[in-house]
C-alpha cells in the first residue's frame, strides 16, 4: 500500500509540475526596427492561444546579441505576466540564409576541386620523375643501334612534351581555383563572421485565468547594427538657398533579416558645424617665435587586415565620440574625413576585437585580433540554471538582467526611448535591412536652406577662398554630426564635416575651395626692413594681399590676417597702414570685409613696425 501511496503521490506531482510548465514555442515576426548610432530595438508581435493555467511561451529563432536588461513584455487581456527570461540555445543554431548556404557550399566544392588538382599534379610530378631517373636505354653489355637511340629520343621528347604540358594545364586550374577560393572567403566574410552563432530565446511565463487569446508585444535592444548620417549639400550658385540631403547608411549583422518592417531611425547625440581656419593670437616677447599653422590631418585612408593579412570587408571605421564613420569596402580600405578636434578612430567588426588608433598621420593600416571569447549563455531557472535565485524574487517573478514592470499586464508597458535630445526618423514604407553586414543607403529628408554666402579666406594661412554657407535656425533640422558630399554649381568638389558642437546662432556649412577667385599674399621686400635708432631696434614689415574675382557675379568677401600683440611695455607694435581694415588690440586680427565686382582685382596694403631694445632680439615674422 505504500507503494502505491508513494506512486500515486509521484504521478499527481508529476502532471501538477507539467501542467504549471506547460510549453509552447512562439514563431514570431519583427513589425518595428528603432535604428540607434549603436544598436536597434525590435519589436515583435504576435497572437497567441492560452489555456487556463500557467503557460511558459517560448520565443525563439531571435538574435544572439539581444540586451537582457532590454527585454520588455506587453500583454492585453486578463494575463498576468510572471516572469520573463532570456537564453542562448546553442543546440538549436540559427538558420543560416540561403545565400550565405550556397557560398558555403560552393567554397566546399572548390576546395575539393583543390584538392584534386594538386592530386593530379603530384602524379605528374611521379610520372616525370620516373621518366627521367630511366634515359638511361643502353645496359651494360647491350650495344645500343643508331636505330634504337632515335626511337628512344623520339618516345623520351614526346612522352616529356606531354607531361609538361599536363603540368602547365594543372597549375592553371589550381591557380584559378585558388581565386575562386579566395573570391568566396571574402564574400562570407561580408556576410557573416567565422563564429557560428546561437539561437536566441526569450521565455515569457505568463497565468491566464481563462483560455483566451492575447496579444503579445516583445521590445528588446540588439547589438552589431547601427546607422551613421551623410549628406549631399548643393548649392547651384550663391543666390539660391542651400539643397542639404539628409541620408543614412544603416548596417546590420544581427543574424536576423528585417523584412519589410516599420523602420525608425534615432539618435541622442546631434552634433555639427563647420571646418575653417583659425587664426592664434600673435603674442609677441624675446625668443618667441611667431605662431605656426602647422595643418592636421583632415582625412585618413588605410587598410583593415585579419591576423592572416587577409582584408576584412564591411569594418565599422568611426571618430571616437562622435558619429562620423564609415565602412571598409571589399579589399578592405576604407577613407573617412576627420574634423580638426578629433584625432581618434574606432574600428569594430564582429568577432574581433575592438581598437581604437590615434592618427598621427593621413595613412594607418590596422590588423584586427579575433575576439575568442564566447558568448555568455544564460539559461531559464526553471529549466536547471546554474545562477540562483533567492526564494523572494521567485516568488515575484524577477529574473537578473531583465526588466519586469509588475505582476499584471496592464503594468508593463512599452520600451520607450527616453533622451534629452532625439532624432526620429520614420520611414514611411516597409523597408527590408538584410543582415549581411553591409551598408544600405537610405535617404530620409531633403531640405532646402535659406543661406548667407560668403567667401572666406586667412592667406597666411591658405592662399585659398573658402565659400561658407550661413544657415539660421538650423537647430530645427535636427542635424548630426557626419561626412558630407559638397556639389557646387553642378560640380562635385570634395567632402566636408558638419559639426554642430560649437555651432552658435548660425550654422556656417563650408561648401569648399573656389578656384575662381584667386587669394595671394606678398612680402613688400623693399618695405620690410630693420634698422638702429639710438637704443631702439627698428623692424618694418609691408605685406600686400591681392583679391581677384574671376567669377560672372559679385562676392562678398571676408579677409582675415593678423599682426603682433606685444606682452611687453619695452616693445611697441604700431600700425601704420591698414586698407580700411577692422583691428582687434587684443588678439591682433584685422579683418576686411567688402563686396568685389567680376573680374576686378583688389589690392589690400598691411604695414606695421615693432620698436625693442637694440640689446634684444626678436622674431618677427
Amino acid at each position: 500500500m505504500k507503494k502505491i501511496a508513494l506512486i500515486i503521490l509521484c504521478l499527481s506531482f508529476h502532471i501538477s509540475f507539467s501542467q504549471e510548465i506547460d510549453q509552447k514555442i512562439i514563431n514570431s515576426e519583427i513589425s518595428e526596427v528603432t535604428v540607434f548610432i549603436k544598436g536597434a530595438q525590435i519589436i515583435r508581435k504576435k497572437t497567441v492561444e492560452l489555456k487556463k493555467g500557467k503557460t511558459i511561451l517560448k520565443f525563439s529563432n531571435l538574435s544572439p546579441f539581444i540586451n537582457s536588461k532590454s527585454i520588455q513584455v506587453k500583454v492585453n487581456g486578463n494575463v498576468t505576466v510572471l516572469s520573463v527570461n532570456h537564453q542562448q540555445n546553442f543546440i538549436d543554431k540559427l538558420e543560416k540564409q540561403d545565400a550565405l548556404v550556397k557560398l558555403e557550399t560552393d567554397l566546399e566544392k572548390t576546395k575539393d576541386d583543390l584538392k584534386l588538382e594538386e592530386t593530379y599534379l603530384e602524379i605528374l610530378k611521379e610520372e616525370l620523375s620516373f621518366l627521367q631517373e630511366n634515359r638511361n636505354i643502353g645496359g651494360k653489355n647491350e650495344e645500343l643501334s643508331v636505330t634504337n637511340l632515335k626511337e628512344a629520343s623520339v618516345f623520351y621528347s614526346s612522352k616529356l612534351t606531354a607531361l609538361k604540358l599536363k603540368e602547365i594545364d594543372r597549375n592553371k586550374n589550381l591557380a584559378s581555383l585558388r581565386k575562386k577560393e579566395f573570391e568566396i572567403q571574402n564574400q562570407i566574410k561580408t556576410m557573416t563572421s567565422k563564429k557560428a552563432y546561437a539561437n536566441g530565446e526569450i521565455l515569457v511565463k505568463v497565468e491566464s485565468k481563462n483560455a483566451s487569446k492575447s496579444n503579445f508585444e516583445i521590445s528588446y535592444v540588439v547589438g552589431n547594427a547601427g546607422w551613421l548620417p551623410t549628406y549631399d549639400i548643393r548649392a547651384k550658385n550663391v543666390n539660391e538657398p542651400v539643397e542639404l540631403v539628409y541620408k543614412a547608411n544603416i548596417k546590420q549583422d544581427t543574424k536576423i533579416d528585417w523584412k519589410n518592417v516599420k523602420l525608425s531611425l534615432s539618435s541622442a547625440d546631434p552634433n555639427l558645424s563647420g571646418v575653417a581656419p583659425e587664426l592664434k593670437t600673435y603674442y609677441l616677447n624675446y625668443n618667441t617665435a611667431p605662431p605656426s599653422y602647422n595643418r592636421s590631418i583632415n582625412q585618413v585612408t588605410g587598410k583593415v587586415l585579419d591576423n592572416d593579412s587577409q582584408p576584412l570587408p564591411g569594418v565599422n571605421v568611426i571618430v571616437k565620440g562622435t558619429t562620423i564613420g564609415t565602412t571598409t569596402d571589399f579589399d578592405g580600405n576604407y577613407a573617412i574625413t576627420i574634423p580638426e578636434t578629433s584625432s581618434q578612430l574606432e574600428f569594430t567588426y564582429l568577432g574581433f576585437e575592438s581598437q581604437v588608433l590615434n592618427t598621427k598621420k593621413p595613412i594607418h593600416n590596422i590588423r584586427l585580433n579575433e575576439d575568442i571569447l564566447e558568448l555568455e549563455e544564460v539559461v531559464v531557472v526553471g529549466y536547471g540554471a546554474s545562477k540562483k535565485r533567492s526564494v523572494s524574487d521567485q516568488l515575484q517573478g524577477r529574473v537578473t538582467g531583465v526588466n519586469i514592470r509588475g505582476a499584471s499586464s496592464t503594468s508593463i508597458p512599452l520600451v520607450q526611448v527616453e533622451n534629452q535630445t532625439t532624432v526620429n526618423f520614420k520611414i514611411e514604407l516597409p523597408y527590408t535591412i538584410a543582415s549581411d553586414n553591409k551598408s544600405y543607403a537610405v535617404n530620409m529628408v531633403s531640405y532646402n536652406l535659406p543661406a548667407e554666402y560668403q567667401y572666406f579666406s586667412v592667406p597666411k594661412i591658405e592662399k585659398e577662398a573658402f565659400l561658407i554657407a550661413s544657415i539660421k535656425d538650423w537647430e530645427q533640422y535636427n542635424l548630426l554630426e557626419g561626412e558630407a558630399n559638397i556639389f557646387f554649381e553642378g560640380t562635385y568638389v570634395g567632402k566636408t564635416i558638419l559639426d554642430v558642437k560649437y555651432a552658435s546662432d548660425s550654422l556656417e556649412i563650408s561648401l569648399g575651395r573656389d578656384k575662381n577667385v584667386v587669394v595671394d599674399r606678398q612680402k613688400v621686400s623693399d618695405f620690410s626692413s630693420k634698422k638702429l635708432i639710438g637704443s631702439k631696434k627698428e623692424e618694418n614689415r609691408d605685406w600686400t594681399i591681392s583679391v581677384k574675382n574671376n567669377k560672372s557675379e559679385t562676392i562678398n568677401m571676408l579677409i582675415m590676417d593678423q599682426i603682433p600683440v606685444s606682452t611687453l611695455d619695452e616693445i611697441k607694435v604700431e600700425l601704420s597702414e591698414l586698407s580700411k581694415g577692422k583691428h582687434n588690440l587684443e588678439t591682433g586680427e584685422i579683418q576686411w570685409q567688402f563686396n568685389l565686382e567680376p573680374n576686378k582685382t583688389k589690392n589690400i596694403d598691411l604695414k606695421y613696425s615693432v620698436k625693442y631694445p637694440k640689446s634684444r632680439n626678436l622674431i618677427i615674422e
